[in-house]
């Protein structure tokens, strides 16, 4: 018997389940079919996070944020438009910062997050989910190896295509965006100026978030057919056209590892909670790449369900009350930021005439505006949530 079970062993699900055991006094156990500790390499991985104020402060307070190996930081977003004038910069110096957050490879977060777990207070079970079985008192979980364990609170930390959530039947809201991001990893001829960088096309728009000084990650989201296009070019010709896309502002943009593509899908839980049951990260949501703030809505989730339940300690764990605390509380951020990031991919794939001027007018009216560039900074810094 435990009084949690954690299903999905990644860096949310970790990070709850460890601020929960450094702060409470219970058995909780993680069920991860794959390795929690994934191995590190000295190449930087292409999947990156561009990890708040917010989530670093998280990441602080859990005592792991100095064990993660390489991280780096940014002072600068900047962001231009193929088909307007269009422009925003946004500065650290803007908010009285030193960055406004770090490129961080997920592998080396999660990795942290492995080694601070205590395996006195936290048991890792490799195996698979089978099935839930509601009881009076909260769950009997089944793996596939037939065992069945049994607990007060089952969370979902198991990623977009949740198990958790298919088996209670939670339903899901989908928009397909008819798109493909392509992510890699690119040395640059020139520096990138501890800058995060984003060009937004008629046909794609493209992201570079530096990992070092002459190397980023890169998220570059297009239509379908373009995605499979650009997968199909060279290394050589592959190249060239990411190059052209960032008019040679670094210089000649090399490939230095595989390109990997995955299809764009927004999802949304249509609840977050049962009796003895939550979702966090992407088993609630998932969102368009646009602002890289999924892991950042994830580690608020975690953050937020482990306030509620230590908070109200007095009720019995995987009350239902308790539970909707947390889902009211972090629906309004989460869906926010899914329906911005919505608006902005129309208004962007959106290349008429009049659309162009508006969207090229918008974009300097907010740079040359500090009280208005400084609430969109805020909300990407993830200073609205608590």
């Amino acid at each position: 018997m435990f009084d949690v079970i954690v299903i999905g062993g990644g860096m949310i699900g970790l990070a709850f389940a460890l601020e929960l055991s450094q702060k409470k006094n219970c058995s909780i156990a993680i069920i991860e079919p794959n390795t929690c500790n994934p191995p590190i390499n000295d190449s930087f991985h292409s999947r990156v996070s561009a990890i708040t104020p917010s989530s670093h402060e998280y990441l602080v307070s859990l005592n792991i944020w100095n064990n993660i190996k390489r991280k780096k930081a940014f002072v600068a977003t900047k962001v231009w438009d193929q088909n307007s004038h269009g422009h925003l910069n946004f500065h650290a110096e803007d908010e009285g910062m030193d960055q406004l957050g770090f490129i961080v490879e997920n592998d080396l977060i999660q990795s942290a997050l492995f080694e601070a777990i205590d395996s006195s207070k936290i048991t890792i079970i490799n195996a698979k989910l089978d099935s839930l079985l509601k009881t009076d008192i909260g769950y009997t979980v089944t793996l596939d190896d037939e065992s069945n364990l049994s607990c007060n609170l089952v969370v979902g930390a198991d990623g977009s295509q949740s198990k958790v959530r298919n088996l209670v039947a939670i339903e899901v809201t989908e928009r397909d965006y008819d798109q493909k991001a392509i992510i890699a990893n690119i040395v640059s001829e020139k520096p990138l100026e501890n800058t995060t960088w984003q060009r937004f096309l008629s046909d794609s728009i493209i992201a570079l978030l530096p990992l070092s000084e002459n190397k980023a990650s890169i998220v570059w989201s297009c239509r379908s057919g373009l995605a499979d296009e650009l997968m199909e070019l060279d290394i050589d010709d592959f190249n060239q056209s990411l190059s052209e896309v960032v008019e040679y502002r670094f210089g000649k943009l090399i490939l230095e590892s595989k390109r990997k593509v995955f299809p764009l899908v927004e999802r949304s839980a249509k609840g977050y909670t049962l009796p003895n049951l939550a979702l966090i990260g992407d088993a609630a949501h998932n969102i368009h790449p646009l602002a890289g703030q999924g892991a950042n809505l994830g580690f608020s989730d975690a953050k937020e369900l482990n306030r509620q339940l230590l908070e109200n300690d007095d009720k019995p764990l995987g009350e239902n009350l308790v539970l909707r605390k947390y889902a009211r509380a972090r629906r309004l951020d989460n869906e926010l930021m899914a329906k911005t990031m919505t608006g902005l991919d129309w208004i962007y794939k959106e290349n008429n005439e009049p659309l162009r001027w508006l969207r090229g007018f918008g974009m300097n009216l907010i740079d040359d505006s500090p009280m208005i560039k400084s609430f969109f900074q805020k909300q990407a810094l993830g200073k609205s949530i608590k």
